[in-house]
């Protein structure tokens, strides 16, 4: 789907399954320097299983036109404005480390969008290291490397895709923060450690949320997430084992099974 989103294109992956106004809406945001495509199986399988699916390039990344939003602020913002030019009211929005910032800030500020949370690979606030802005900023390949060795299990560095044996995941990734635009990955960290406001937002949030922590997360470690969790008036965490920070591809079918059960939730 691709919409005008401020005067811009503006994309989002559908899942290949047209909207449908009497189907329950899920809404997928990923992380710094990269894009919907994060969301390949989560997105397919709940486009497959009745549900509308808006898997969005956040602007400058993927297919969305830029220019860049610098602040959590802003993207919750563009967000929001891409629902509205939908429309879309009360989905359920999911949101991957950088990702879950923008969740976080949309359901603080516009709670008529946002029926259930989702923050996957959470920190609140999000620290970001001196040493990863600064090799964002001059050496962007080193900068993706500490990223690719922090973000996954032990058996990660190996292999251990679950779902096309033999593909190297670490691999992957590297691709995909490759085909970014110089200067949106120090675009995106920054904007996540210049976020404040996260557990003053949390603190607002009256929708059910879900906290997906994964057991060996060196990018949002398990910890970081308490503070959200503990600000959240109705949330629940679960972790999901053996992944670490891009539990999205090293465990699909885990973090699937957790939304499909907490999107469907009564």
């Amino acid at each position: 789907m691709k919409i005008q989103v401020n005067g811009a294109t503006a994309y989002a992956y559908t899942g290949t399954r047209a909207f449908v106004a009497m189907q329950p809406t899920v809404v997928f945001i990923h992380g710094a320097a990269n894009d919907h495509s994060v969301w390949s199986l989560q997105s397919r399988y709940f486009a497959f299983h009745g549900w509308n699916v808006l898997a969005v390039d956040l602007p400058g990344h993927g297919q969305s036109e830029g220019p860049l939003c610098t602040s959590v602020p802003e993207l919750a913002a563009w967000v929001a404005a891409f629902l509205d030019a939908v429309p879309v009211k009360n989905a359920v929005v999911i949101g991957h480390s950088m990702g879950s910032l923008t969740a976080l800030e949309l359901a603080s500020k516009r709670a008529d969008l946002v029926a259930r949370l989702v923050l996957v690979g959470t920190a609140v606030p999000m620290a970001v290291g001196d040493a990863l802005l600064d090799a964002a900023l001059n050496n962007e390949e080193k900068a993706r490397r500490m990223i690719v060795d922090w973000s996954y299990a032990p058996a990660g560095h190996l292999g251990n895709n679950q779902k096309v044996p033999g593909s190297w995941l670490p691999g992957n990734s590297l691709a995909l923060m490759r085909r970014m635009a110089k200067g949106v990955l120090h675009n995106d960290l920054a904007a996540c450690k210049a976020y404040t406001g996260g557990l003053d937002a949390a603190a607002t949030v009256n929708a059910p949320a879900l906290l997906l922590i994964a057991q060996y997360d060196m990018m949002t470690s398990p910890k970081a997430a308490q503070g959200a969790f503990a600000a959240l008036r109705n949330a629940r965490a679960e972790t999901i084992r053996d992944a670490g920070h891009n539990m999205t591809s090293e465990a699909p079918d885990a973090v699937l099974s957790a939304l499909w059960k907490f999107a469907n939730a009564s």
